[in-house]
Formats: structure tokens, sequence, C-alpha cells
């Protein structure tokens, strides 16, 4: 079987690249852009800091913020026709995984109009063509949106999250400027840090890693952890290794797949609009326990990575006791809480146990599992 590794055509990183989007859009000929950035971002200025320079460069474009943080059908819907109205031949995503989610799923459909209806997405769709020329300004550290084959879409009405998979639909470039993330509050920066350590540590046990992966993966891990305690506080060198080492993480588990944690994470979205970092940040030591029997050394690699020492003379168990320690300890340390007794309500765990089992990241979970031992994990998190 072929590995297949699918990544952006172009990426900038470091202080200042948002710089370079006035030069890619004129070097690629495109005539006006579709600003796509959640409403926040727009209050607080920060979507402002792109436009300025479209702006300076005397680029057209117009401005859509129909976005929530768990972006609807609803949302992307109202995305197309406002993306169809402005005549634009390009996508320029500012935000989180929420407008860039949505940029994609707006790209996917202006260029396979036979999708418009966004469910039949979900999955692998069999799209043909493109999507949009998209190009990506991530402005937290942990969704790596701006470099992954998948996107997150929420049906309000079934009260659950798509998830879909299309090599058609990553932006054709990054711009991931450190300072386009330096007015995250801190549990912003720490829910999305854990995210990213998520995506790290869940595409490097997946049964799609191999070699290539495993190389970003454990890499990304050892940024993240040495940078997201610093990045909470406010350092610049804390933030501009989160920006780093999230799109690291991206470059890996978009192509190889993830696992229950966020199989887990998803309905919580759905439901109770749990932050996505938060809900993942929560499950994933328990998750971690849960999968251990089926990793073989993977744990000791990730302990290395997180900074433990002595792990080489640790007992098998003992370094995997350490890996979901170091995890948990620093989880802790920025913030994050530790169950979901104030989350989770009883009388839906049925309903969120089958939603996680259909969700399209747990065929990649290193243990196979089933309904029934999700159900006892949100419990045992309660």
């Amino acid at each position: 079987m072929a590995n297949r590794f699918v990544l952006n055509e172009t990426s900038y990183h470091g202080k200042g690249a948002i710089a370079e989007i006035a030069n890619e859009i004129k070097a690629r000929a495109f005539k006006k852009a579709f600003v796509c950035s959640d409403p926040d971002l727009v209050k607080l200025n920060i979507t402002k800091k792109v436009t300025d320079i479209l702006e300076g460069a005397e680029i057209e474009y117009t401005l859509f913020s129909d976005i929530k943080p768990n972006p609807t059908i609803q949302n992307v819907q109202s995305g197309v026709e406002a993306f169809k109205e402005s005549k634009a031949d390009c996508i320029v995503a500012i935000g989180g995984g929420s407008s860039m989610d949505t940029a994609k799923a707006i790209g996917i459909i202006i260029e396979n109009p036979e999708f418009a209806d966004v469910k039949s997405l979900e999955g692998v769709a069999p799209t043909k063509n493109k999507c949009t020329p998209i190009i990506a300004v991530p402005t937290t550290a942990g969704t790596a949106a701006e470099v992954t084959i998948n996107y997150v879409i929420t049906d309000a009405e079934l009260n659950r999250k798509m998830v879909c998979v299309d090599v058609h639909d990553i932006p054709v470039v990054a711009v991931v400027d450190p300072d386009m993330m330096a007015s995250m509050p801190k549990g912003l920066t720490a829910a999305t840090g854990m995210d990213a350590l998520t995506h790290a540590i869940e595409g490097y046990i997946t049964k799609g890693a191999w070699e290539m992966s495993d190389m970003f993966h454990l890499k990304a891990i050892e940024i993240i952890a040495k940078s997201l305690r610093g990045a909470v506080e406010g350092c610049d060198k804390g933030r501009e290794g989160m920006a780093l080492g999230q799109y690291i993480a991206g470059m890996g588990f978009s192509n190889v797949g993830l696992g229950i944690v966020h199989s887990m994470a998803h309905p919580l979205g759905a439901v109770y609009d749990t932050p996505h970092g938060v809900a993942n940040a929560i499950i994933l030591p328990t998750v971690m326990e849960y999968n251990a029997p089926a990793t073989g050394e993977k744990y000791r690699d990730i302990a290395k990575a997180m900074g433990v020492e002595g792990v080489d003379a640790m007992t098998l168990e003992d370094a995997r006791v350490a890996a979901i320690e170091a995890v948990k300890k620093l989880s802790a340390d920025v913030g994050i809480p530790a169950d979901l007794k104030e989350i989770v309500k009883e009388e839906d765990i049925d309903f969120l146990s089958q939603s996680a089992f259909d969700d399209a990241c747990r065929p990649g979970n290193p243990r196979d599992t089933s309904v029934e031992e999700i159900k006892e994990l949100y419990r045992r998190l309660m």
C-alpha cells in the first residue's frame, strides 16, 4: 500500500509573515478576495491586520463573518451565497478552525456545486475539483486547519459534528504569523495548545502512522511541551514555538488520521458547544491509558519528547505511565479542567457514545473499541 502525503503548495512562517498575503494574491493573478473571518476577530480588529494589507496593495475584497465557533451547515450555505454575490476568485481565511473550516466548505461547494446540501460532504466525499484557492491565516495555535485536508461542520438539527476529509480542500498558501496569535487570551491559548498536543499524540499512535508522519509528530510533541506554558503566560518565544509546533503536528495527522480522543470530543462540541481544545485536553490522558496496550514502545518516545528524564531505564509500563503523567501535568499547569463533571449529563451518554463511535476519527484509533467501551470512558471522565 502506498502512503500518501498532502501539504500546502506554499507556507510562510514567522513574525510579519502576513505581508506576503498581498504578494501571493498578485503573483497568482487573483482579482478579488473573499475574506472569511469570525465576528469576534472582526470586533477585535485582528481581521483588520490583514484587510489593511489588502487595502494597502489595492486588492479588492468582501468580508464575510457569519460564522459560529462550531460552524454550522447554515453558516456554510450563507457563505456560499455571499461568495457568489461577491464575484471573488480567492478566499482569505482568517481565524481558528471555525473560520478555516467554513472557508474550506465554501470553497469546495463553489467548485463542486452538487454538494450544496453540505451533508453530502461528510466523510471522504467524491469531489472532483479543487476548492476555490484559499490563503489561510491562523489566529490560534492549535487546529492546524491551514495545513490539513480535514474540516468539521456541525449539523445543528441532529446535534452532531460532521468530519469531512478531502484532498481538494487544502489551502494553497498557509501564512503562520505568531503576531496574529498574540491577542489570544490565556484560556484559548491553553485550549488550542492542548488541541495541538492531542493532534501530535493521536497522530503518532494512530493505525495509519508511519516513519514520515512519526517524524513530524515527535518533533511537534517536543516543541509544544517546551512552548505551551510560556505561550499561556504571553511569552513571545512560547507563542512562536506554538505557532510552529501546531503546524508541524498538522502536517502529520492530516495525512494519517487521529483516534477516539477526537471522536469523543466532537459530540461534546455539537451538544454542549464545548470548546474543542478543552474537550480534547480533558479526554486525552484517560484515552491514553485505555490505548496504552496497543501502542508498543511509542509512549516511551512520547515521554522523551515531553522532556521526561530517565525514560530509557524505565520498564515499558513505567514509561507509559510517565508519558500520561507528563500530559496531565502540562494540562493542569495551563489551567485545563481535569474531568467532564461540569460538561456531560448522564442522560446524554448513550447519544454521545454512539456519535463518537460513528465519528470518522474512530477507525484510526490504535485499539479497537465499541460503543459500550466509549460509554465507560465518558463515565470514567465524570
